[in-house]
């Protein structure tokens, strides 16, 4: 497996996941070109992405879905109440619906539902040969339930959307804030932190922190909260890095 964020945030979200056969992109909230140059400076030519995982029907995540559907043909995969929230879904040729498990060749997909004020806002792990990835994003919390499938994954890209404090005292709405910080909202820095000292492994690899806002979040505060989290544990995990909003990651394979 091979994964790279090419773009995290309330102004777009899309990551690329590459399997033994298959090309995927997690999302799809950037326009077109600037997806196409990100796959490009990490040697992808966007013509060959084969599926594109829908979690929810925002427009950060969905926004260049049309526009990729036209121009790759890529197959599109999300649950049967999501997809009928696209109202371009006659433009969409090739679909696969996935509620809860979805195996394509080698790939297994399981989708979990999340907690966000979407139709039907979905997670994912994502396994083949024994490695997993976790989706983890736009949900106000991670239902306990949930917990087996998400637990000592090799990668986890994990929603670290605001930081309370920041978002308490800054520009917000009173209404806003109050959306962010409800169980359909987003992720804080601490939450995060919470779910993912139940949750790494000695399998995990690399934790990548994303969605992480513009306004009521820093990257330094983030990894604090989740670094001091972790020491107040006796976790010894050192590889987590941020996701952005204009700026590519490192490529990780596992």
């Amino acid at each position: 497996m091979k994964i790279a964020v090419l773009s995290s945030g309330s102004k777009g979200n899309v990551t690329y996941l590459e399997t033994n056969n298959k090309r995927f992109l997690l999302d799809a909230g950037r326009n077109y070109k600037y997806i196409k140059d990100s796959l490009g400076g990490i040697g992808v030519d966007i013509k060959t992405i084969n599926y594109i995982i829908i979690s929810h029907e925002h427009s950060d995540h969905i926004s260049a879905l049309k526009t990729l559907v036209a121009k790759t043909g890529a197959t599109v995969i999300a649950s049967a109440k999501l997809l009928y929230e696209l109202t371009d879904l006659n433009d969409y040729p090739h679909i696969l619906v996935c509620e809860d498990e979805l195996t394509i060749d080698d790939v297994h997909i399981t989708s979990i539902h999340s907690s966000h004020d979407a139709v039907d806002s979905r997670n994912f792990i994502i396994e083949e040969d024994n490695k997993r990835l976790g989706y983890i994003t736009d949900t106000g919390y991670i239902n306990t339930k949930n917990f087996k499938y998400l637990q000592n994954l090799d990668i986890y890209l994990f929603e670290s959307n605001h930081d309370i404090e920041l978002l308490q005292h800054g520009p917000y709405p009173a209404w806003l804030k109050k959306r962010v910080l409800s169980d359909d909202g987003h992720l804080s820095n601490k939450a995060a932190a919470f779910y993912l000292t139940k949750l790494i492994g000695d399998k995990t690899k690399e934790i990548v922190l994303i969605h992480l806002s513009e306004t009521n979040n820093l990257e330094s505060i983030a990894l604090e909260t989740v670094n001091n989290t972790f020491m107040e544990c006796g976790i010894n995990f050192v590889n987590i890095i941020c996701a952005r909003q204009n700026e590519v990651t490192k490529v990780i394979e596992v």
